[in-house]
């Protein structure tokens, strides 16, 4: 079902995650109320979907930003001209593509992005879908117990888990800052309090948490290994088919997602933007 607000149209795609948004064209200038139907799609949606938006990658920035400050990427250089936008490249050479894991946008750094925007320039034929999960829907769905023992526990989160290094290892060697020896790394609460919701959400994920505070990772594996199926079930998820000039905006704080490694052979060029988050609580 969808829902007709005064100027953009939802359509929620699963029950759990996920909407389109129809009635926008992002490349005008956007009301201030169209701005706010946006982004409280976003906040009951955690992920929302834009068809058919041809525009510049100085239009993409322009409409970015007007839900928060965008940032750079620590280990990967923008565009010469908008070093706010990454290209998120895989090559018809390349076997592994760039975050191809479970994760959250960059949780090693004290203050992660709040969202995350993905613009598609280049397709292949068919493949390179992304899975979204609701993170909400992953703790509340745990029993009351189990709840009480994670609220309480804080996870050490690392750009150097081989894990995800290696899935931007192709683009550090093309376009690398420099930073890619530093180990990046911050502690963040388990479960964290969305600033705008103040609904709890499960932050962790074995793209870069490595372990809790005040464990060893072997002391650590058995509940994260859980929690990493767990919060994945796809009871929580929704999966987006990306065509030419698709976009994809997702709320970092509450939702992780997995880019499909099913496309060998061909090229797939996104730009991606982050914006600025705050200090997880």
């Amino acid at each position: 079902m969808s829902a007709r607000l005064s100027s953009i149209e939802v359509r929620p795609i699963t029950g759990s995650i996920g909407a389109e948004i129809g009635g926008v064209d992002i490349s005008q200038d956007l009301s201030v109320a169209t701005i706010a139907e946006i982004r409280r799609a976003l906040l009951d949606h955690l992920v929302i979907f834009l068809r058919d938006q041809e525009i510049t990658p100085a239009q993409q920035l322009a409409f970015v930003s007007h839900f928060g400050e965008p940032d750079t990427y620590p280990f990967v250089k923008g565009l010469a001209d908008y070093p706010q936008i990454t290209p998120i490249l895989k090559l018809p050479d390349e076997t592994v593509n760039f975050g191809g894991i479970w994760h959250s946008d960059t949780v090693y750094l004290p203050e992660p992005p709040m969202a995350t925007v993905l613009y598609a320039k280049q397709l292949p034929p068919t493949g390179g879908d992304t899975l979204f999960a609701n993170q909400y829907l992953a703790y509340e769905s745990l029993s009351v117990p189990f709840r009480n023992i994670l609220d309480g526990l804080t996870a050490i989160n690392s750009a150097a888990k081989g894990s995800a290094a290696q899935t931007r290892s192709n683009r550090v060697a093309d376009a690398g800052t420099g930073l890619a020896a530093v180990v990046l790394e911050a502690a963040h609460p388990v479960v964290r309090t969305h600033p705008e919701t103040g609904r709890k959400a499960l932050y962790v994920n074995t793209g870069h948490t490595v372990r809790f505070k005040g464990m060893t990772e072997a002391e650590s594996a058995p509940i994260l290994d859980f929690l990493y199926r767990h919060q994945i079930k796809p009871e929580f998820c929704c999966r987006f088919t990306w065509r030419p000039a698709s976009i994809a905006f997702w709320d970092n704080r509450c939702a992780q997602h997995y880019p499909v490694n099913d496309y060998h052979g061909h090229t797939r060029l996104l730009h991606r933007i982050t914006l600025k988050g705050d200090k997880p609580y």
